[in-house]
Formats: C-alpha cells, sequence, structure tokens
C-alpha cells in the first residue's frame, strides 16, 4: 500500500512550478459551514427577543457569501434587500463595505453600467480566519472532539467518512478572467461535455467573462487538434485530448508540459483516480487534467438475468453462454452490442478485447497489477497483435457476432446503447459517460435494472476496466498573455466542486476520488461507488490502449483489417497477419 500510495505522489510532483499570484479562493467546506451557521443563527437572534436590532453589515456579507458559494449573481438591489435594515441606510452602509475593500465590483456591459458584485480576496481571507476560530470555540463550548477513527479516515488527499459535508459548490474567481474574446475550448461531443455546455452561463458567472465552446466527433476533434496545432497560434485556449493521443500529442509539441506553466499541487493530484493521473502524463511529465474519468464495463439486465437464474457475466464464455440464452430475433431481443462500425470504433474493440484476454498490444513488460506503462515514452516497442491470445480475442469477437444485433457492423459509440436502454438487449459494453441515456429516462426498460461490471476476461486474463475519457490540456501555441487566465479556468473546471455539478446535472464520468465520496454524488448513481471499487482494486487500467504516439494509426489499421474479418473476406489469422505486419511498418518507421 506505502508502494502504491508513493506512486501516486511521485506523479504529482512539480518539476519546474511557476509561481502563482492568484489567492486561494476555492470555498472549502468548512467556510460554506461557517457561513450558514452564522446566517441561521442571526435569523434565530432576530427572531428570538424583541426589540432587536438587524446587523446589515453582517446581513449583506453572509448574503454575498452564501451567492458567491453557489455560484449566484448578486447585484447592488439584492445586497440592499438582504440588509434588514431600510433602503437609504443599506445604501450607506453597502457603500461603507465597498470602501473598506470587501466586495469587488464586476461590469456587466461593456459601459460598465450595471455590474455585479462578488467578495474580494481579502473578505474571503477574512471569512476563512473567522471560520477556524468559530469552529474552535463550537467545538471547546460543547465539548466536540475527533476519535481516532475520524481522524485515521483519510486518504488520497481527503476526509471522505460519512457524515462529512458535501463538496461545496465551485466559488465566483476573485478576479475575472482577462481574455479577449472569452474562454475558447475544443471538446468532444459527448454527454460529458454537452452536461459542461448546459452550465455555460453559470461557469461564466464563476470565471468572468464568455466561454465559447466548440465539439466535434472523435475523429473530427482529433483532426481539429491536429489543424491548430499548424496555426501560428492557437484558436482555443483549452482542448480535450482523448488518453490515447497523449504521447502523440506531445512528440508532435501539441500541448505544453503543466509544470512549466502551473504549480501541479494546485490540482491536488492524489485525488485522482491513480490510472486517469498516470494515463495525463508522458515521460513523467504531466501534460493534461483529468476532465472525465470513464472506464468501458460491461452493461447487463439484472432483471433478465435474475428471471433467467443465470449469473452476471465475469468471463467470456459466459457472456456467450448468455448472450446465446437471450438472442431471440423473432422476439426483437438481442444477446448482446459492442463497438463493430468499421475504424475508429472497433480498432478500440480489439485492442480492449485483446487486454480480456492478457494481451497489450505491444510488448510492454508485465508488473504486478497489469503492464508498466511508465516508459512509454522511451520508445523501441514490438507490436503483439497476432499472437495466440489475440487471436482468441478475434474469435472472441467472431462469437459476438452471433448473438447480437443485425446492424451490428455499423454500430459505434452510442449506438450500441440506445437499443440496450429501449430493451432489447440483454449485454452491452459501453462508457460511463454513456449510462445517462437510460439512468436518467425514467421510461426506459434499462432503469435502475442494469448492472455494471468490469470486462469479462478469458482464460488467461483478468477482470480490467479499460480507461477512457479525456484530459483538459494547454494548447503549446497558444497566445504568451492567455497562459495564467487559462490555467485559472483548468483549474476551475477540473475542481472537485465543478466535477460534482458535473455529476449533479447528468454526468456519470468521476475523475475524483472525493467526488465519488461525496454522499450526494453516491446518491446519484452506483457507477460512482463502483469506480472507486474498481479503482482501489487495480481494475481500473489505461495499458489497454497504450498512449504511444502511433496509435491513433493502429487504432485505424485494427479497425478496418478486423471488419473485413467480421464480414467475413479474411480468416482472423489473415486479418491479424495484415494488422501486424502494418503495424510493425509503422512502429519501425
Amino acid at each position: 500500500m506505502q508502494q502504491a500510495v508513493a506512486g501516486k505522489i511521485q506523479y504529482g510532483q512539480s518539476r519546474h512550478a511557476a509561481p502563482v499570484n492568484m489567492p486561494a479562493t476555492a470555498a472549502s467546506p468548512e467556510l460554506e459551514r461557517v457561513v450558514n451557521f452564522l446566517t441561521v443563527m442571526a435569523m434565530e437572534l432576530d427572531n428570538a427577543v424583541e426589540p432587536s436590532t438587524p446587523n446589515p453589515h453582517l446581513n449583506m456579507i453572509l448574503h454575498l457569501l452564501q451567492s458567491h458559494f453557489d455560484g449566484r449573481v448578486v447585484s447592488p438591489s439584492s445586497m440592499v434587500s438582504a440588509a434588514g435594515v431600510p433602503y437609504a441606510t443599506a445604501t450607506r452602509k453597502l457603500a461603507e463595505i465597498q470602501d473598506a475593500g470587501l466586495i469587488e465590483r464586476r461590469p456587466r456591459t461593456k459601459t460598465g453600467k450595471t455590474y455585479t458584485l462578488h467578495p474580494s480576496a481579502d473578505l474571503l481571507d477574512r471569512f476563512t480566519q473567522l471560520s477556524d476560530r468559530i469552529d474552535r470555540v463550537v467545538r471547546g463550548s460543547f465539548e466536540i472532539t475527533e476519535t481516532s477513527t475520524e481522524a485515521s479516515d483519510y486518504y488520497f488527499g481527503g476526509s471522505y467518512q460519512q457524515g462529512r459535508a458535501a463538496i461545496a459548490p465551485p466559488s465566483a474567481l476573485p478576479h475575472p478572467l482577462k481574455l479577449a474574446g472569452g474562454l475558447r475550448i475544443l471538446v468532444h461531443g459527448d454527454p460529458t461535455f454537452m452536461v459542461m455546455e448546459g452550465l455555460k452561463r453559470q461557469f461564466e458567472q464563476i470565471v468572468g467573462t464568455n466561454i465559447h465552446q466548440r465539439a466535434f466527433s472523435i475523429d473530427r476533434l482529433h483532426a481539429e487538434a491536429l489543424r491548430n496545432a499548424d496555426r501560428p497560434k492557437s484558436r482555443y485556449d483549452l482542448i480535450a485530448v482523448d488518453l490515447p493521443w497523449v504521447g502523440e500529442f506531445v512528440e508532435k509539441g501539441i500541448i505544453v508540459p503543466l509544470d512549466e506553466v502551473m504549480d501541479i499541487s494546485r490540482l491536488d493530484p492524489a485525488d485522482f483516480h491513480t490510472a486517469g493521473w498516470r494515463a495525463a502524463h508522458w515521460g513523467g511529465r504531466p501534460y493534461g487534467v483529468p476532465s472525465q474519468t470513464t472506464p468501458e464495463l460491461m452493461f447487463y439486465r439484472k432483471d433478465w438475468f435474475a428471471e433467467a437464474g443465470l449469473e452476471p457475466p465475469a468471463t467470456t464464455d459466459a457472456v456467450i453462454e448468455a448472450a446465446r440464452h437471450f438472442h431471440n430475433p423473432q422476439r426483437g431481443r438481442y444477446g448482446v452490442a459492442w463497438n463493430a462500425a468499421r475504424g475508429t470504433a472497433l480498432g478500440h474493440t480489439f485492442m480492449m478485447t485483446c487486454a480480456a484476454f492478457g494481451q497489450p498490444i505491444i510488448d510492454i513488460p508485465k508488473i504486478a497489477g497489469g503492464f508498466d506503462t511508465d516508459k512509454l515514452a522511451q520508445g523501441g516497442f514490438h507490436p503483439t497483435l497476432n499472437t495466440d491470445r489475440a487471436l482468441d480475442a478475434a474469435d472472441y469477437l467472431m462469437q459476438l457476432l452471433d448473438y447480437s444485433p443485425p446492424d451490428i457492423l455499423s454500430m459505434s459509440w452510442y449506438e450500441r446503447v440506445r437499443p440496450y436502454g429501449a430493451g432489447h438487449i440483454a449485454m452491452a459494453y459501453g462508457y460511463t459517460l454513456l449510462a445517462p441515456y437510460f439512468e436518467l429516462d425514467e421510461n426506459s426498460p434499462a432503469h435502475g435494472n442494469t448492472g455494471y461490471l468490469p470486462h469479462p476476461h478469458g482464460p488467461a486474463g483478468s477482470p480490467i476496466a479499460p480507461v477512457g475519457g479525456y484530459v483538459l490540456c494547454i494548447p503549446a501555441n497558444l497566445a504568451e498573455d492567455r497562459i495564467d487566465d487559462t490555467v485559472e479556468a483548468l483549474v476551475t473546471f477540473t475542481s472537485p466542486g465543478a466535477q460534482k455539478l458535473y455529476a449533479q446535472n447528468g454526468s456519470r464520468t468521476e475523475p475524483r476520488y472525493s467526488v465519488g465520496a461525496d454522499p450526494e454524488v453516491r446518491r446519484l448513481s452506483p457507477i460512482f461507488g463502483l469506480l472507486d471499487q474498481m479503482s482501489w482494486r487495480d481494475e481500473l487500467q489505461f495499458w489497454p490502449r497504450p498512449p504511444i504516439p502511433q496509435i491513433s494509426e493502429i487504432i485505424n489499421i485494427c479497425g478496418h483489417e478486423l471488419h473485413d474479418m467480421l464480414r467475413g473476406i479474411v480468416t482472423p489469422r489473415a486479418a491479424l497477419d495484415r494488422v501486424q505486419a502494418r503495424a510493425e511498418d509503422i512502429l519501425r518507421h
């Protein structure tokens, strides 16, 4: 255990951390709890004794802080209303708070005639110190002490025992981002990033500038990121990078190492799931921050399996057996759905299926819990795409074909989950980010009836959940004067508060341990608790798709050659021999 934790800490260290002058203003749960306590206590005191005199200064400050924590806009008129005193008095008291430097004004229009109010860094610092003092006073007054159990329930950078305060919403930055034209982000058009788009107005209030988000399909996203790298200046401040692309983008100089532009400790690296955080590294240096950590799992209909008296399919043989049992095309039922569309989709499927049979696609050394990915940047690897285990994986896909829907050869990321959610399919391979299609649809037959498993494994394999998702990266050709503010946006969008907000609005991805342990998040879906369990069991792995610079080409080759295999044009052995030869040529050159 100590060795595993040491590995996590090593990946969180900064080599060349740039100094950061922005004050730390993230709202801790303790600070928000104290503000709530003071608000309720002030109300109780005002109502307990008559006559009483309101405290306009305190009332307005508490209103401002609570709105700051909730991400709500505060106008001068709302502050005056919260004062609890006549208008003229409240206006004068508000001016006194502003003159004391406790409030920051941010223009809402170009003319500056209308503006919003925000707590200044000084006010936040003062209340942070006050919250510590109040916490000590309350504990001393009511003789509250921490038990040894509470003190020991600490891991991966946070204390998550049941009963602790939930993660606070993201807070407005103390200074709005000054990015000409607003913040520009290039993303993938998946449900999680669409949740971010739906929260755009709220995040614009948090960062203090407009947000422009462009979304593409996976192949078009890759192409646009490459085109953007050829421009003199990047059109985007942040780009979403699929985990397998990290090595390619680093070697081509497309993204900047984060330890050159920021203090990595600000991200709380130990809070990220180990596999997701390590996958954001190349040559031991961090190049992105996990925005989504979404393993591919096996979805299965718990009610169907229970009625049939079948156990959940833990092995590939059990998948075939269950698929055969449930497959009934005459009744519109099919055994299993998966990524079998030509190209990228099938290429990913084959690599992860090889992993389920214990075979990485290159000759990386085996270690405890998987395969060693720490030295991928050194290169010199040889493809292993026509081994006996790879052939077993190809044969497994051929067997799946017999129990799949008739349009399986055109099914990709979303097409495999839609018929599952509609109640036509017993099992489906799918990323957790696709689960909202049935988890949030109460009319779906799969709603509340879905179980989740790591990839069923072959005889020489073990249970794994191949990690997918995206990291947010800073383009290497981003204008120098935009970098500091972009770093602030990056920290904000990947913070625990932001990740919790995504989950509450439909996302089923979880990059951070703290978010998965949040009691409010846990109640949203069984996925969040399962991800933590899989991470602790070392089932979350990214070696099935090693992010070597040539991975995109190899994925494409696999997806085309094996599609011909599925169509019956070539045999499995012939298809793998062609894949192996082409991959050898790519890696050699």
